[in-house]
């Protein structure tokens, strides 16, 4: 391939769990469920409302709006979760690997902002040989700093000197719709981790960027000139 073909975005923005890695069905749902029948026996979720209720209206607003959880009993989530994460590695979906080869090789750069913690998601990338991001911007965050608060967009602008239309946020949720929206930074919806009907209308109706491949992706970004 040419080396100076276009970047086509100076900075891509990824999400982690289900842009990246195939970590909600292998990690998250299951450790989710475990807790449950810990604190509300009998209360389960399919995965496939798991993937919906994290959409909307989030799974922070789940746990706290409908399953009515205590300060205590987030933190104790917290804790099963944190827990069964240490112990679980994700695999990255193939392709992923192949984009951001590219956008480095091409001069570019790629942060992540993600719902996961920092420390984890640095482990991932490891664990799967993949290049590490310039800036990660995790779960550790004080909550009005995290998704869908543009605080990580903001702070990647600044600190790489770049235009919100220099920059491509990758995502399979509205958190990181949202995010993207309030500071103008362009959106691809990422819709290859999962099929779920009123997600991908959403996604497919709102955003003009719509991939349900990663080699789509690829494709669009670092298409012949």
């Amino acid at each position: 391939m040419n080396p100076e073909r276009k970047l086509k975005y100076r900075c891509l923005v990824l999400d982690h769990d289900d842009t990246v890695t195939d970590s909600t069905r292998l990690i998250h749902h299951p450790a989710f469920l475990a807790y449950l029948q810990e604190v509300r026996p009998g209360v389960t979720v399919s995965l496939e409302e798991y993937f919906r209720l994290n959409f909307h209206p989030g799974f922070l607003e789940y746990c706290e709006q409908v399953l009515h959880l205590t300060p205590a009993e987030l933190d104790r989530e917290m804790a099963v979760w944190t827990s069964y994460v240490a112990t679980h590695i994700p695999k990255v979906f193939p392709g992923i690997r192949e984009i951001l080869t590219e956008q480095l090789r091409r001069g570019g750069a790629f942060a992540v902002v993600s719902h996961s913690l920092r420390e984890n998601i640095l482990r991932d990338y490891r664990a799967n040989g993949l290049p590490e991001p310039s800036m990660v911007f995790g779960w550790e965050l004080p909550r009005e700093q995290r998704k869908p608060s543009p605080y990580a967009l903001d702070r990647i602008m600044a600190c790489m000197d770049l235009a919100p239309e220099e920059l491509l946020m990758v995502d399979d949720l509205k958190p990181g719709y949202d995010m993207a929206a309030q500071r103008g930074v362009p959106f691809a919806a990422a819709g290859w981790a999962y099929d779920v009907p009123e997600i991908r209308a959403f996604l497919q109706e709102n955003c003009p960027l719509y991939f349900d491949t990663t080699e789509g992706l690829y494709e669009y970004l670092f298409e012949e000139e």
